[in-house]
């Protein structure tokens, strides 16, 4: 079985209204990139990878129009994907889903909400995703609410082989100071959206434990956005949002190198231009979290990066197909299950 995340760099601009492909030469949401190149060089890295089951982040909208499942299904179709089923969990309103797009002889798949329905005055106990969560985020005494924009998509998985998986996608809030303009603005916003996106993890973290606490067997995967050691101001919190989720029952290799070692290989699921176009900054924010009772099952994993996995980097057309298509890389975890 290969289970793979893939954070889709504005995929909702490559459908219409209708969630028709847009294979023209107008320009995506990607810097320089046609819609036609970008369709056409995810159409390659959705076949190369050739999952049974793809977490889609940044999934095509979700409204009174658009239709999440129906976009995606049209994309496996055109491009003859045995992934050609798509299932979704909570809509938002950020233009950014989150789906699984999945193989239908390979697993049997459905949305299954965990967590207290609380309306808006919230809980501190895990509630539903799509609701709001308790939490005293800065110790002064007063509980302050959180939502996610993006609900993580919780999911039962029963595999063609009789294994029963719990499975969540999630999207945590970015750190980026997004609209800052003076240094005092890039400070205040950089500590408010770690403290937000803490409270994901923990609420997060609560809903790993309630499952562990019952023996399911979990995979969390997504963009997490964070990472070991990313920003200076982790430090005021004393742990990053992975160190929170996986605690001691998850495991990611990448994630447990980039915890463990200050020097050596570092891992990168994305690649993203700075200012001024002359380098990239490239940043671990994607990961497969698994239960350690799956250890047993002969997990691999592989992040699909064109310049740091060899037969990437040794097939051209695939190497930049996966430069053109997102600026982020597929992760994938293959797994006897």
């Amino acid at each position: 079985m290969r289970l793979a995340t893939y954070n889709v760099e504005w995929f909702a601009n490559l459908f219409d209204d209708k969630d028709n492909l847009l294979v023209d030469d107008r320009w995506s949401g990607r810097y320089n990139v046609t819609r036609a190149a970008q369709i056409e060089a995810l159409g390659k890295v959705f076949a190369a990878i050739d999952a049974d089951a793809v977490m889609v982040i940044e999934a095509p909208n979700s409204g009174r129009q658009q239709s999440t499942v129906r976009a995606l299904e049209r994309f496996a179709a055109a491009f003859d994907l045995r992934t050609s089923k798509a299932l979704i969990g909570f809509p938002n309103d950020t233009q950014q889903e989150i789906a699984l797009l999945y193989d239908p002889d390979a697993l049997d798949v459905r949305h299954d909400p965990l967590g207290s329905l609380t309306g808006k005055k919230g809980s501190g106990d895990a509630p539903r995703f799509d609701g709001t969560f308790r939490i005293d985020l800065d110790i002064d005494a007063t509980e302050d609410l959180v939502r996610f924009s993006k609900p993580p998509l919780e999911l039962a998985l029963r595999t063609a082989a009789g294994k029963e998986i719990r499975l969540i996608g999630a999207h945590l809030k970015s750190k980026a100071p997004h609209g800052a303009r003076t240094d005092d603005q890039v400070m205040r916003l950089s500590i408010a959206n770690r403290r937000k996106q803490l409270a994901q993890a923990i609420w997060l973290r609560q809903r790993i434990e309630a499952h562990q606490s019952q023996g399911d067997s979990l995979i969390l995967m997504g963009d997490l956005n964070d990472g070991p050691g990313l920003d200076e101001y982790e430090r005021l919190f004393g742990r990053s949002s992975v160190e929170i989720l996986l605690g001691d029952t998850l495991l990611d290799p990448h994630a447990k190198a980039a915890l463990s070692q200050r020097f050596g290989v570092r891992y990168a699921t994305a690649r993203f231009e700075r200012p001024g176009g002359e380098r990239f900054l490239q940043a671990l924010l994607d990961y497969i979290m698994i239960s350690l009772d799956l250890m047993d099952r002969g997990p691999v994993w592989r992040i699909w990066h064109p310049f740091d996995d060899a037969e990437c980097w040794q097939i051209p057309e695939l190497r930049e197909a996966l430069l053109t298509a997102s600026d982020h890389f597929p992760v994938t975890l293959d797994i006897d299950i």
